[in-house]
């Protein structure tokens, strides 16, 4: 089984640019350390701990549309359900795989366990 380093993703509204293009369609990689630590220096996410997300998500986006220099100000003018999407995007690609959950069938009562981003989509 190959690593899956990048994904590629359609937001569900999009990013408006300025030329009033609807960009949606993107690719998002895989975080390194560096992306959730070096952004904790920043004077920004010292002041505003939630500007972390901002950062994080315009360091591991690496193209959206035709924009392919992803910054933090594009990140604050995507909508907020876009950056809820790459939000759970970003967990999905960077959780812990190893993760189960156990459950148990209510028909039978055979108790199995299941990967923690499988139990999570339905």
């Amino acid at each position: 089984m190959m690593l899956q380093t990048e994904r590629e993703f359609t937001l569900p509204r999009g990013y408006l640019d300025e030329e009033g293009t609807l960009h949606r369609e993107g690719v998002m990689r895989l975080a390194t350390a560096a992306d959730e630590i070096l952004p904790l220096k920043e004077s920004a996410v010292q002041k505003n701990p939630a500007y972390l997300t901002v950062i994080v998500l315009s360091r591991v986006v690496t193209r959206l549309g035709t924009v392919k220099l992803i910054t933090p100000p594009l990140i604050e003018r995507l909508f907020a359900a876009d950056v809820a999407f790459l939000q759970d995007l970003y967990n999905e690609l960077n959780g812990d795989d190893s993760a189960a959950l156990a459950v148990e069938c209510p028909s039978c009562r055979h108790r199995f366990e299941v990967g923690r981003t499988a139990a999570g989509r339905s």
